[in-house]
């Protein structure tokens, strides 16, 4: 908002900005159209988004240009636009395995690419509370939904868990549920950090994407109910394949504070 000299009323501010601008906001507006299922299959011409947007075609054909790099839809001559690929809901405001997350959408498979005890790194023995040189289980998975590949998970668990972890079936159970089946308790709370990384490029083979393809980073270390820490995690998503979801909730803001 802006004030005016001659009136001093408050005007609105008009929207400026090149038309990558306006595109952006385009296709932001169209991806959580598609995300959220609202538009599958053919995508709606560039003229009926134009119309519906407010904007020029070739805003339109800037927007859909921006969502065929991120890999959600397809453009071809005479075909139209379709919708390329389906990404699935993490949510960031429940507890839960992939396994539990993907419920419904498939099956959940994994491949152990190592599960093994060594010796804690000092920082991966701090935040599990352990002693300096003290064991951990380490279990590295590369997880599916059928034949996709969607995360590449490396696991470290406090050693007494971990060791009774190992005895079970790492391929086709998440290790959350093994957890609480070993322990006897429920899992309590997860401290959590997520950011974007670029796939290396032997990371982007495995998970089979472009090199450089941006993955999201989850770093995840996991309580038992009564606080104890027993899993630190690094998992990294297909960016193109996976969508964090959440649902938040505001505190009383310190200004309504009297």
């Amino acid at each position: 908002m802006q004030v005016s000299e001659k009136t001093g009323v408050t005007e609105p501010t008009p929207i400026r900005g090149q038309r990558a601008d306006r595109a952006r906001r385009v296709a932001d507006i169209l991806r959580h159209q598609i995300l959220a299922g609202a538009v599958a299959g053919t995508v709606p011409g560039e003229q009926e988004l134009a119309a519906e947007h407010g904007t020029s075609r070739n805003t339109v054909r800037e927007a859909l240009a921006l969502l065929r790099d991120e890999g959600l839809i397809d453009r071809a001559p005479k075909l139209g636009t379709r919708v390329a690929a389906r990404k699935f809901d993490h949510g960031l405001d429940a507890l839960l395995g992939l396994q539990e997350t993907l419920k419904g959408h498939g099956t959940v498979r994994n491949e152990v690419r190592a599960a093994t005890t060594i010796t804690a790194p000092p920082a991966v023995a701090r935040r599990l509370e352990l002693a300096p040189g003290d064991k951990v289980v380490y279990i590295e998975r590369l997880r599916f939904l059928a034949d996709l590949p969607l995360s590449l998970d490396l696991t470290y668990l406090a050693p007494d868990i971990g060791a009774e972890v190992l005895a079970h079936d790492l391929e086709t159970t998440d290790v959350f549920v093994l957890l609480e089946q070993v322990t006897g308790r429920s899992l309590g709370a997860a401290d959590l950090a997520l950011e974007a990384v670029a796939a290396d490029p032997h990371t982007a083979t495995t998970l089979d994407t472009p090199a450089g393809a941006p993955l999201l980073m989850l770093e995840r270390l996991t309580h038992l109910d009564d606080g104890r820490p027993v899993d630190l995690e690094y998992i990294r998503m297909r960016g193109d394949r996976i969508t964090m979801r959440g649902s938040l909730t505001r505190s009383t803001p310190e200004w309504k504070v009297l």
